[in-house]
């Protein structure tokens, strides 16, 4: 059986092509406002509803950024705490050169020389301003110098952390004890070798202390780094290729004038069949 060619339906009643084109130009415009969006916030996401599974995935990731900035915020903390704790420890240091160099000039004078009793006076004030540079070495109710320690967060999870360690440098602890209590009586004939390994403890302690501040500058480099990495997977997910949509934009646009011709034409039919019945009439 052949096919049956169907001639055009005219009616007044349905104008189906206007239909068509209401419907087209509907779609353009629900198209075009989609694409405005993008232009106007950069993305191409903006909501769950544009699309639900990458706009989870950033929302994840955004919190994990929210996080590192409170991990910063710890490590830069532990910098301040271990900061202040060297500038003191330094300034202790270069105390005990001084106190070496009085008990070196101490030998040249007898215990009761008025010249020995001046030096040694000058090494006991010596003594209390390492006390005093101890105590002063806090940052936020933290002190390296005084039994404390860093525990800086390294991750969001807050499962690690970078540990600086505290140097005792009192005058009685472990790394400065063995020191001269005077260079009177209490200066016996190892007094100048007890000072030097004093020194080389404070030395040494400073060391250590330089050791976790440059762990911790490393990992904040690194918290750093992260987060720009993570930022520009968020972008990635969620952001508009301009470019791309503007030149879509364009081409809506033409589509949309075509539309407007289409539903002028259109509305036309029903006047184009009055007047064929009019011609009819004559």
């Amino acid at each position: 059986m052949g096919w049956v060619k169907r001639m055009a339906f005219n009616s007044i009643n349905t104008n189906v092509a206007a239909m068509q084109a209401i419907a087209t130009f509907n779609a353009i415009n629900a198209e075009m406002d989609v694409v405005q969006m993008r232009i106007t916030t950069g993305k191409k996401v903006n909501s769950a509803k544009d699309n639900p599974a990458i706009w989870a995935i950033a929302q994840n990731q955004r919190g994990e950024l929210g996080a590192l900035d409170a991990v910063k915020s710890s490590i830069s903390r532990g910098q301040s705490v271990v900061s202040v704790a060297m500038s003191a420890a330094e300034q202790i240091a270069d105390l005990l050169n001084d106190m070496k160099a009085l008990a070196v000039s101490a030998q040249d004078y007898a215990v009761t020389d008025p010249a020995r009793i001046a030096i040694n006076d000058n090494y006991q004030s010596l003594k209390r301003q390492i006390d005093l540079a101890v105590r002063n070495a806090d940052f936020n109710g933290t002190n390296l110098l005084a039994g404390g320690q860093v525990r800086a967060l390294a991750n969001t999870s807050a499962t690690q952390t970078v540990d600086v360690g505290g140097e005792d440098l009192s005058v009685g602890g472990a790394i400065l004890g063995g020191m001269p209590a005077d260079l009177l009586g209490g200066l016996g004939p190892t007094g100048v070798a007890d000072l030097t390994a004093a020194i080389s403890g404070a030395n040494a302690a400073l060391s250590r202390l330089g050791t976790g501040s440059k762990g911790l500058d490393r990992h904040l480099t690194f918290i750093g780094k992260l987060q720009d990495t993570i930022e520009a997977g968020i972008g990635n997910l969620v952001d508009a290729d301009l470019a791309k949509e503007s030149a879509r934009l364009q081409a809506l646009q033409v589509r949309q004038q075509l539309a407007i011709v289409a539903m002028r034409i259109a509305n036309q039919q029903p006047s184009l069949l009055l007047q064929l019945f009019q011609g009819i009439g004559r």
